[in-house]
């Protein structure tokens, strides 16, 4: 507040908060992950080994002090898109410098595809499109007090729990996980509506970065992530094409279409919308525990046929109101 790094209302028309809201909430996120995973991998070997390595560690907080950066740049001076995205992609190129990248993809018919061996320039491109993607979904998801917070601290602690399992047993990564949910929890508590700090644009795409780092690390849950980000991602995904599509809008523009807003506008406070945002994300999210690559595939389908009539029937609601209150 002293140095208005604040989040100003804008009367309604897309903000929700009716006075200034601190920001650089995310900065406390990051400091916190960082401070840990540095006690653990200093103090003790429950951290570095086969499935963490130093020079991943390194690039997980250095990508992060770019964001951090970057965060306090946009939400101090408000940069323009083309300087906004000079950030995620700096934060994704050091976490790949770092050996954060995609080696192997579960083919559904059976088996691994090692890109290492044969297609390595995939393996990059898939690595850096999936942490940039993994980036701006938690950024613009971030619309409702404490719901990328939440939806992060739910999604860590799936992780966590793939990676305790048999085949997936990997206790390093899930610590990592467990840091990254300990942070988000703390967070929360300052975060529930109403609000009294926002992650700003650095947290809200760095909670999104450690998720994408996650999935990567764990032997390249993309598809556990993608069901347990599948709300988000579709959401995004639809906004996008509507914004390219329908509305002709550059993407930068802000509006009221996302699946939260639409929530709000049929009648759910906000609370509400946030926790039935958080009950979609831990039922799908919870599937992937107990499913294989091929019915992974068909929850995903599934989690599309739900988007697409949830999406139909709130507008098919928000259009009645509309009506009655004419």
């Amino acid at each position: 507040m002293r140095y208005k790094v604040v989040d100003k209302p804008d009367g309604g028309a897309r903000k929700l908060h009716s006075q200034p809201v601190p920001l650089l909430g995310g900065l406390a996120v990051w400091l916190a992950v960082s401070a840990v995973i540095i006690y653990y991998a200093t103090a003790t070997d429950l951290l570095i080994g086969k499935d963490i390595s130093v020079t991943q560690v390194v690039s997980i907080i250095i990508g992060g002090a770019c964001l951090m950066g970057g965060g306090f740049l946009d939400d101090k001076y408000g940069l323009k898109p083309g300087q906004q995205i000079f950030w995620p992609v700096a934060a994704a190129v050091v976490a790949i410098s770092g050996g954060v990248l995609v080696t192997t993809i579960t083919n559904p018919l059976g088996g691994l595809i090692k890109l290492n061996q044969s297609w390595p320039y995939l393996g990059l491109a898939l690595t850096f499109f999936w942490l940039l993607g993994m980036m701006y979904t938690t950024k613009l998801l971030d619309g409702l007090d404490g719901l990328v917070s939440g939806v992060g601290l739910i999604a860590s602690l799936i992780i966590f729990g793939l990676t305790q399992v048999t085949p997936f047993y990997q206790p390093p990564v899930g610590l990592l996980a467990l840091i990254v949910a300990g942070a988000c929890a703390g967070f929360l508590v300052w975060n529930w509506h109403p609000a009294k700090i926002f992650l700003g644009e650095g947290g809200s795409l760095y909670i999104g970065f450690m998720l994408g780092v996650l999935a990567i690390i764990s032997g390249s849950k993309i598809a556990t992530a993608l069901l347990v980000m599948g709300v988000p991602v579709l959401d995004v995904a639809w906004v996008i094409g509507r914004r390219l599509l329908w509305d002709r809008k550059s993407l930068a523009a802000a509006d009221r279409r996302h699946l939260h807003h639409r929530l709000l506008d049929v009648g759910l406070s906000h609370r509400q919308a946030v926790v039935f945002l958080y009950a979609v994300t831990a039922v799908f999210g919870l599937t992937a525990l107990f499913l294989g690559s091929v019915g992974k595939l068909k929850a995903l389908l599934v989690l599309l046929v739900v988007m697409i009539i949830l999406g139909a029937t709130l507008v098919g609601f928000y259009n009645k109101k509309k009506r009655d209150d004419k």
